[in-house]
């Protein structure tokens, strides 16, 4: 193993699943001091040598994504430092790169490029106060241990969503690619001022071969571990247009001088008019970014061996967010691009990142113009392959083999992001998101069950037409929570199978060992349901129901109603209490055997 490889964590001992306890006090806000205390010193060097190999990629990316944001440059070195600073103390995660990242440059484009007007200082303003935004939600939600929220959103609809932003970011940036100034609101729009302007001849030849070959070398050096295509991609691109003069003698769009230094603290200041499309920005940024991070924090923590705390992964994000939004940076998350070089570089730990951060400082307080000859379309190639490696392909064809539905709910929501915007497009798969999951518990899977010689249990008649049917008893399962949206329609499906018995009947058995709640609604559903039956001589009863479940029907009280004796703790049971009780002639296939 080479020293640049972090040494993989010790296998636990077979049959033991070992998790760390859960830190308090300031253990538990500040895990970069925890982990500083326990600092071994022969992590230094591998530290120090991934935090440099890291600078020469954060400064080509970050500057990428903020001119894509619509943004001074500096802005993403701003971004750039003080998240990583911030994320170093507060962060939970050994090796995590936060930035500017391509799946947040549509959403701070949608809001910037509207409400700036093109002017620079307004547009930064706008995109700080997104940060801040962000920042106080995602510490709020972390400290009131939320971190879950972002696991409501299906696969199908993450997918979707990244597949829409990732189109509207590369159509945003083949302006840039072709050497001239994009127009346009909307993708639609966007699409046709590129294609009028191409055809109008407004391509500039030189930044056009500039840019396809910056995307040539990001794509021929994707795999390789030792030459970050992006940093050698700018830094042939920078000499090119130095050496032969192509700002002036082929009018290239470059980059030009750095401000020199590092920013002060300004909180950023909106007008009223902004401050309903800010907060819908942020709240966009805080749940894209936490669900970047949350997925890329835990994949590179399995494959150490280790755990993270995803609520305070969120204060981390949201502390890393109100540092960059208020030294005139802009939204940030978690990076898929740059954290593999910092680990494959040898980073030990979160010293990387700082070491990362202080050198682009160095940068901006010492020679500012060294990239003063970049060209704006090799910035517009590092963009869109970023957004070309946020395209999911792969697992939408598995999706679509086995759940064509889900295929076709992912495309809705790419579809939506591409036409209503990228805000909208958030707020779109959130609504698809709920309709899925109310629509999943509205129509749930129910059965009657039968007696099936040979196998133990009940199990549904539909799928064993030669189960047995105990004559008079009806054992109807519900596989979902009972609450307001399927309660009448739980009625009308038991009413429905005691219709359909091929005998009269006299209890009415509900396994209800799948319900995992009932709500007053649908409490008052079952007490109506039971009226019902015993104006018909029919007996409700219960079987397995969990104790949790037991207990609200005791609080609404529908379990005193009606009666301890009607609920059994196995469906075995109830079928022996009710031929006790009724004394039907019922021979159990066990019985035989016996």
């Amino acid at each position: 193993m080479s020293d640049s490889t972090p040494a993989p964590a010790a296998p636990p001992e077979p049959g033991r699943l070992t998790r760390p306890g859960k830190a308090t006090g300031w253990r538990r806000w500040l895990p970069g001091l925890v982990a500083l205390r326990q600092y071994e010193i022969a992590w230094l060097r591998h530290d120090l040598v991934a935090g440099l190999v890291l600078a020469t990629v954060l400064v080509p990316v970050g500057i990428a994504y903020a001119v894509a944001s619509g943004l001074p440059a500096i802005s993403g070195l701003y971004a750039t430092i003080f998240g990583l600073l911030a994320y170093a103390l507060f962060g939970p995660s050994r090796v995590l790169v936060l930035g500017p990242d391509s799946s947040l440059v549509a959403l701070i484009l949608g809001v910037v490029l509207p409400l700036s007007a093109g002017d620079p200082q307004r547009a930064l303003a706008l995109a700080g106060m997104m940060a801040v935004v962000s920042g106080i939600l995602c510490i709020a939600a972390g400290s009131a241990r939320l971190g879950f929220v972002t696991e409501l959103l299906s696969k199908p609809i993450r997918y979707g969503y990244m597949n829409g932003i990732a189109l509207t970011v590369l159509v945003s940036q083949l302006p840039a690619l072709f050497g001239f100034s994009g127009q346009g609101d909307g993708l639609l729009t966007k699409s046709l001022a590129f294609g009028e302007a191409v055809l109008a001849g407004k391509t500039n030849g030189a930044a056009l071969a500039l840019g396809a070959g910056t995307l040539a070398v990001i794509f021929c050096l994707k795999r390789s571990k030792r030459l970050p295509g992006a940093l050698v991609a700018v830094v042939g691109a920078t000499i090119t247009v130095a050496a032969l003069d192509l700002a002036t003698r082929a009018g290239v769009p470059v980059l030009g001088a750095l401000p020199q230094g590092l920013p002060a603290l300004a909180f950023p200041l909106i007008t009223s008019g902004d401050i309903v499309p800010v907060l819908l920005g942020g709240v966009a940024v805080a749940l894209v970014s936490f669900a970047d991070t949350s997925v890329l924090s835990r994949t590179y923590a399995a494959r150490a061996g280790s755990f993270v705390d995803p609520n305070q992964e969120m204060v981390g994000l949201g502390v890393a967010n109100l540092a960059a939004g208020i030294f005139q940076g802009f939204p940030i998350s978690a990076s898929a691009s740059r954290t593999p070089v910092a680990e494959a570089a040898g980073a030990r730990t979160q010293l990387a990142g700082v070491v990362g951060a202080l050198v682009v400082a160095g940068l901006l307080m010492v020679a500012p113009s060294l990239l003063r000859n970049l060209p704006t379309a090799t910035l517009a190639a590092v963009v869109i392959a970023s957004a070309i490696a946020l395209i999911e392909v792969k697992d939408l064809r598995r999706i679509y083999r086995i759940q064509q539905w889900e295929f076709w709910l992912s495309i809705g929501c790419m579809a939506g992001v591409a036409v209503l915007g990228a805000i909208e497009g958030i707020g779109l798969a959130i609504v698809i998101a709920v309709i899925e999951f109310l629509w999943d518990g509205w129509r749930p899977h129910f059965a009657v069950l039968g007696r099936v010689d040979g196998v133990k249990g009940y199990h549904d008649i539909s799928r064993y037409p030669d189960a047995r049917i105990i004559p008079g008893l009806v054992l109807f399962r519900w596989d979902a929570p009972l609450f307001f949206a399927n309660a009448e329609l739980f009625r009308d499906h038991a009413l429905d199978a005691v219709a359909a018995s091929p005998t009269p009947v006299r209890w009415l058995v509900v396994s209800a060992e799948p319900v995992t709640s009932v709500d007053v609604t649908a409490a008052d559903v079952l007490e109506e349901l039971d009226h019902t039956l015993h104006a018909a001589g029919i007996d409700l009863c219960f079987a397995e129901m969990k104790d949790p479940v037991k207990d609200k029907l005791k609080r609404f009280g529908l379990f005193s109603a009606l009666g301890e004796q009607r609920f059994f703790a196995t469906l075995g049971q109830a079928v022996s209490g009710y031929i006790k009780a009724t004394r039907v002639p019922w021979v159990d296939w066990e019985d035989k055997d016996g």
